[in-house]
C-alpha cells in the first residue's frame, strides 16, 4: 500500500495515528491515496478538519449532537461552568501514573474539552476523542495540538488496536465495557464521570424536569461488570453561576430535556431569575481492568 496521498491532512500524534483499525474487519488502517484504508479494501474519509470518519452502518436517528447542540455546548465549555470536572480528570490520572507518552482516549468525548484540559495538565501525553456527530469531531480535531479526533458509534467496536490507550475517559458518555477493556493496556486506567442525584437539581426542580435515577450507581457497576474493578472514587461538587442561555444549554445534555418541547422549555427557563444558581455534582470514578 503506498504512502503517497493528496487530500486533507489527519490531524493526531503519529502514535494515535499508528494504532487505528478498521471497524469493518479490525485491520490496521494506513493513509492512502484517497484517506484510510486497511489491506483488505475498506477505506474511509478524511475530513477537511483533519479527523478521520470511521463510522460503519446507520445509526439511529438523533444519535450525534447537532451543529446547533455542539455550537451551545462549545459556549456552555467555554465560560469554564464544567472546568473543575476537568481538572478532576486530571487530577486522577496524575495519581495513577499516567504521564508523558502516555496515550489517552476519551470516548464519547464531544468537543473534546475534558480531553484538552486534561491534555493541558498532563505535559507529553498525547490523545483521541471519539465522537458519534461529526460536528462534534470537526472541533475536537482541532481542540489540541496533541489530540486527534475520528467519528465512531460507542456501542460497536472501537477503531483502536488492543492495548491501545493507557487511558480511557468516559464523561457523562455511553459504556461499553468489552471495548473499554480491549482497547486499554493490562495496567492501565479508566476514569468515569456520572451525575449524582442532586446535580444540577435546581434547574431540573424549577422546570420540572427528570430526576438523576437513584439506581444510577448500581446501573454503573452493572455496566462495567466483570470487566473492571473499583480503585477509587469521589464526588466532585461546585456551584454555578448560570444565563438563561446556560441553563438552556446543561438542561440539554441530560435526557431530561427530551420529555418537553424545546418551545415549553425556553418559556419556562425565561421565567427564572438571571443569573441562576445551579449546583453541579458528580462522581468520579477510578478502574482497573479485571
Amino acid at each position: 500500500m503506498t504512502n503517497t496521498h493528496t487530500g486533507p491532512e489527519l490531524r493526531m500524534p503519529a502514535s494515535v495515528a499508528a494504532s487505528l483499525t478498521c471497524p469493518v474487519c479490525g485491520r490496521h488502517l494506513e493513509r492512502g491515496s484517497r484517506g484510510l484504508a486497511c489491506a483488505d479494501g475498506h477505506s474511509f474519509n478524511i475530513a477537511r478538519e483533519g479527523y478521520a470518519g470511521l463510522l460503519t452502518g446507520a445509526t439511529p436517528p438523533g444519535t450525534g449532537d447537532s451543529k446547533e447542540m455542539i455550537a451551545a455546548r462549545l459556549r456552555f465549555q467555554g465560560r469554564g461552568h464544567y472546568d473543575p470536572v476537568g481538572l478532576a480528570l486530571a487530577e486522577e490520572l496524575t495519581t495513577a501514573r499516567i504521564g508523558a507518552g502516555s496515550v489517552i482516549v476519551d470516548v464519547g468525548g464531544g468537543t473534546g474539552h475534558y480531553l484538552t484540559q486534561v491534555l493541558d495538565e498532563l505535559p507529553g501525553t498525547v490523545g483521541l476523542t471519539t465522537d458519534v456527530s461529526k460536528f462534534a469531531a470537526r472541533k475536537a480535531a482541532r481542540a489540541h495540538p496533541r489530540s486527534g479526533a475520528v467519528t465512531a458509534d460507542s456501542w460497536r467496536t472501537l477503531p483502536l488496536a488492543d492495548g491501545t490507550a493507557d487511558a480511557v475517559l468516559n464523561v457523562f458518555a455511553p459504556r461499553n465495557a468489552p471495548e473499554f477493556h480491549r482497547v486499554l493496556k493490562p495496567g492501565g486506567v479508566l476514569v468515569v464521570v456520572t451525575p449524582e442525584t442532586d446535580h444540577l437539581t435546581e434547574p431540573r426542580t424549577a422546570l420540572g424536569l427528570l430526576d438523576v435515577d437513584p439506581r444510577k450507581g448500581e446501573r454503573l457497576a452493572e455496566s462495567l461488570g466483570e470487566h473492571f474493578s473499583p480503585e477509587a472514587g469521589r464526588e466532585v461538587r461546585f456551584t454555578m453561576e448560570l444565563s438563561h442561555e446556560d441553563v438552556l444549554t446543561v438542561v440539554g445534555m441530560g435526557p431530561s430535556a427530551r420529555h418537553t418541547t424545546p418551545e415549553d422549555l425556553a418559556r419556562r427557563v425565561s421565567e427564572l431569575p438571571e443569573p441562576f444558581t445551579s449546583t453541579a455534582s458528580v462522581r468520579v470514578g477510578r478502574y482497573r481492568p479485571a
